[in-house]
């Protein structure tokens, strides 16, 4: 995926002086009368009567101007727009400072929080990102930095009215969530990406503290257990909540709770679960709440102490919602249950079977309904098979990624060039593809970028050091040289 990291325009343009005709100075200009027409018809300077004639401008042609300008960048949204705008010259940067709502810094090192807030004073969300991503691969130490405690003391005398806070790979305390939930009485959004050094003890502050909270989006982000049931931390009465995502969270919550908040919460459209909800307790969560439209399903299978005999209407619970066009999860999957998902597969867009070891005879009565799918990740137990079913099927489909379920080079990988080649004939409007595989060819990489137009992102990983083209031996030069010739450049 393309990572966007756009560093916030901190530079000054140099200094331009305003047109001529806009300057203070020319506001004073008169036109005098020296002559005045005698009884008799003839013109003397000695009864001449100067009358002051005035050339009328609106008074402080600049600060109306900047009003004006004000007005218009409140439409502008577009944070390259904005950058743009703000190098125009000294009085937009000044009209488009103030007017900035949404605050999206790229790399916390590059610039300070004293700056940052002393420009952008009316900032109502902040978009923050820390370490570079390849910390993801763990190449980079423990302790290297990206803290989130300055900006967020900073913030919170600055931002009283602060609402919405997404962070991507920072280190976050549980005395900063304490602070920002402190500080901030309307604060309303928490996003924390790829995010570390908290535990539950912050999450309670938050959930207690944040009244108006709508969205508590914890992804891909590790979080201590600090013995603490934050889930119970909410208040009570009817919830503003509109997306609760906590699947990778390695520890069970409190479901009891969990199953009261979602029931007082009427505006919930996302809802993540993490391993430890069984499909049991998933089918209570659904039926309360079947206005969901982005499901992560938790484990997918029945807990231990599930009774077989008494098992729930899986089908008629998913049926019941009408909205739901994302779905995820499937932690740790029993593939009999899967028929449960058949009545909502016609409305997905996005669905994400990358933690599902399943094969392709369980994969074709799925895929072969989502014809509206754009987003589709998956395991490569698929096989080659299971890729020709989606590009049968998925024509509308925008981004795929296939990941390894054994990642272990010098053995024979299920997924191929034939693979990938379906998926170039089948799926001409693919702008994203990961793909990782133990064989390439040439041909199928060349037919990916001549069939696919709009491509953008191409991440193909060929499990194994120095593998030429599986049905020539030629180097992949040729098939990448197309790649970089055809690809869409951002």
């Amino acid at each position: 995926m393309r990572q966007d990291l756009t560093v916030q325009q901190m530079s000054e343009d140099d200094d331009r002086s305003p047109p001529l005709d806009l300057r203070c100075a020319s506001i004073n200009k008169t036109r005098n009368c020296t002559g005045a027409v005698s009884g008799s018809g003839s013109s003397t300077s000695s009864s001449s009567i100067p009358v002051p004639v005035t050339e009328y401008q609106s008074p402080y042609p600049d600060q109306v101007l900047e009003n004006v300008l004000e007005n218009v960048l409140y439409f502008l949204t577009s944070r390259r727009d904005r950058n743009a705008a703000s190098l125009v010259c000294k009085s937009w940067l000044r009209a488009e400072a103030l007017t900035r709502s949404e605050l999206f810094i790229g790399n916390c090192y590059a610039v300070s929080p004293a700056r940052a807030t002393g420009r952008f004073r009316g900032v109502r969300a902040l978009v923050l990102k820390g370490k570079p991503r390849f910390a993801d691969f763990n190449l980079m130490p423990p302790d290297w930095g990206a803290h989130f405690t300055p900006w967020v003391s900073v913030m919170a005398k600055a931002y009283p009215w602060l609402e919405k806070v997404c962070l991507k790979r920072m280190s976050v305390t549980d005395d900063d969530l304490a602070l920002l939930a402190e500080s901030f009485s309307g604060f309303k959004e928490l996003m924390l990406v790829c995010c570390e050094g908290f535990g539950t003890s912050g999450l309670a502050f938050v959930a207690s503290k944040c009244r108006q909270l709508r969205v508590l989006d914890l992804i891909e982000t590790e979080v201590n257990d600090d013995d603490v049931d934050w889930i119970s931390c909410f208040p009570e009465g009817e919830s503003c909540l509109e997306s609760l995502i906590f699947d990778c969270v390695e520890y069970a919550i409190n479901f009891d709770a969990l199953e009261k908040l979602v029931a007082r919460s009427p505006s919930l459209k996302k809802l993540r679960l993490n391993r430890h909800v069984s499909i049991g307790q998933l089918y209570r969560l659904i039926v309360r709440a079947p206005q969901l439209t982005h499901l992560g399903t938790g484990s997918f299978s029945p807990s231990d102490a599930a009774q077989a005999d008494l098992e729930p209407d899986y089908v008629s619970a998913f049926a019941a919602c009408k909205s739901l066009v994302c779905l995820s999860g499937f932690r740790e999957i029993i593939p009999d249950y899967l028929p449960a998902i058949y009545p909502v597969c016609a409305n997905l867009t996005s669905l994400n079977f990358s933690y599902a070891n399943i094969t392709a005879e369980q994969l074709k009565p799925i895929i072969s309904n989502c014809h509206k799918l754009q987003i589709f990740w998956v395991l490569d137990s698929i096989c080659d098979e299971g890729l020709q079913a989606v590009a049968a099927t998925c024509k509308e489909l925008r981004e795929l990624r296939v990941f390894p379920i054994n990642a272990q080079e010098d053995i024979e990988g299920p997924v191929s060039e034939v693979g990938l080649q379906a998926i170039s004939e089948g799926c001409r409007k693919l702008q994203s593809i990961l793909y990782f595989c133990q064989r390439m060819t040439n041909a199928a990489v060349i037919a990916m970028s001549n069939n696919c137009p709009d491509l953008e992102v191409f991440r193909l990983c060929i499990m194994g050091r120095h593998r030429p083209d599986h049905a020539t031996g030629e180097p992949m030069d040729e098939g990448f040289g197309a790649i970089v010739k055809n690809l869409t450049w951002g």
